[in-house]
């Protein structure tokens, strides 16, 4: 089961996902982003030393590293 959060603002359910990418210098990176549908990229539990924030105007949800 793919993880989840619900927008509080608009009560829509997000779900994460990660890709790796290869940047043009050749240095790989992952991306974590949130999704409507959990699709191929979707991942079970939140990666560690992150939080889960949202977006005051949009209600939708952000990934940011834990301080």
């Amino acid at each position: 089961m793919a993880f989840s959060v619900v927008s509080k603002k608009s009560g829509k359910t997000y779900f994460l996902h990660e890709r790796r990418q290869e940047l043009k210098g050749g240095q790989k990176v992952t991306l974590f982003f949130f999704g409507g549908e959990a699709k191929e990229g979707a991942i079970d539990a939140l990666p560690e030393g992150y939080e889960v924030s949202e977006n005051t105007k949009t209600g939708l949800p952000l990934l940011k590293k834990k301080k």
